[in-house]
């Protein structure tokens, strides 16, 4: 079974339209490729999957020189608000977009509810056969 870009698109409207603090959301390739997005129409889909990558890249190197081991999550907090970067699976990050009057434990269990449903869509269970 491979991954359903179909759910994914689907998982990412659901979860930018009905949470009001969220701006955009994005699946992306640890290579930087766009899996799936539902971002604010001013900004490129394929700029933000590589910017995505590169943040990802280089918290997992700070992760590993600095001895914090695997990295659950990485948030950048500006004046406007949030980019947070949470893993998927071994083949998607998702990066979320969110206002800055989000409140950050409800803003995180949105995403780790996000989460679960995508990592459905990416690595579909596989049926034992007998």
């Amino acid at each position: 079974m491979g991954i359903n870009i179909g759910k994914i698109n689907n998982t990412l409207q659901q979860f930018v339209t009905s949470t009001s603090d969220i701006q955009g959301a994005a699946v992306v390739t640890p290579d930087g490729l766009p899996l799936a997005t539902s971002i604010p129409g001013s900004m490129d889909e394929e700029r933000v999957a590589a910017m995505t990558a590169a943040i990802l890249s280089l918290g997992e190197r700070i992760g590993r020189e600095l001895s914090r081991g695997t990295i659950d999550r990485i948030m950048i907090e500006g004046d406007q608000g949030y980019a947070i970067l949470v893993s998927c699976a071994d083949d998607a990050v998702l990066l979320v977009l969110a206002n800055k009057n989000a409140k950050q434990g409800v803003l995180m269990l949105e995403i780790k509810q996000v989460v679960s449903t995508l990592k459905t869509a990416i690595q579909p269970t596989i049926s034992a056969v007998a």
